[in-house]
């Protein structure tokens, strides 16, 4: 009887450290979690100076997913499409030139890439993401200053994250020059401003 007890005994711990794995796995696992992020409630803007001003427009289609490491957020990624069709300067002309091929060549390009490559820590919710990005057949590898806003819900059950990026790029190293004729009526330096909000995948 003290044999069978003390194999009971055994037994239990053995289901109880196994129960205990079990559920460390699972909250490991729960801990990663996938974004997709909302082409609605996402844009990317831009701004570029023009003679002694400055332009603004929108890449208003933006698609691609977060995987964020809840637990390790430097183990998190992104990867992010723009729809280089959906630029809106305010302006049809100046929207026409811009997707031509004297600018994005939007017919043949008609998508610019991002893909994170590290996500390094650089305040409580602030990070440099460091990626690989695609403009025109062209990849340089870019630092996005990223901002966690926050994780919260959103309507009918969704749950959500919110991020804010800027960069500056030189449009000149992605070929996005334009024509001669416009001389040094354009700066080639561009700010970026991204804002994306992003729902759990289910």
């Amino acid at each position: 009887m003290h044999t069978m007890n003390k194999k009971f005994r055994s037994l239990i711990l053995v289901a109880a450290s196994l129960a205990t794995l079990g559920f460390a796995t699972l909250t490991s696992r729960a801990a990663v979690e996938t974004y997709n992020i909302d082409p609605v409630h996402s844009t990317v803007g831009f701004k570029i100076r023009h003679f002694v001003s400055n332009v603004s427009g929108n890449f208003t289609k933006l698609s691609g997913k977060i995987v964020v490491d809840r637990d390790n957020l430097e183990k998190s990624s992104v990867t992010a499409d723009i729809d280089i069709a959906s630029v809106t300067t305010s302006n049809d002309a100046r929207d026409k030139h811009l997707k031509s091929d004297a600018f994005f060549d939007a017919a043949k390009y008609p998508t610019a890439r991002f893909i994170s490559i590290a996500w390094k820590k650089t305040g409580e919710n602030t990070f440099d993401i460091t990626g690989d990005l695609t403009i025109r057949g062209v990849t340089k590898s870019v630092v996005l200053h990223t901002e966690l806003l926050g994780f919260g819900p959103g309507m009918e059950g969704a749950q959500l994250s919110g991020w804010q990026a800027t960069t500056t790029l030189n449009k000149a190293d992605f070929g996005v020059t334009g024509p001669a004729v416009l001389g040094t009526a354009l700066g080639n330096e561009v700010t970026i401003t991204i804002n994306v909000e992003a729902d759990l995948k289910k």
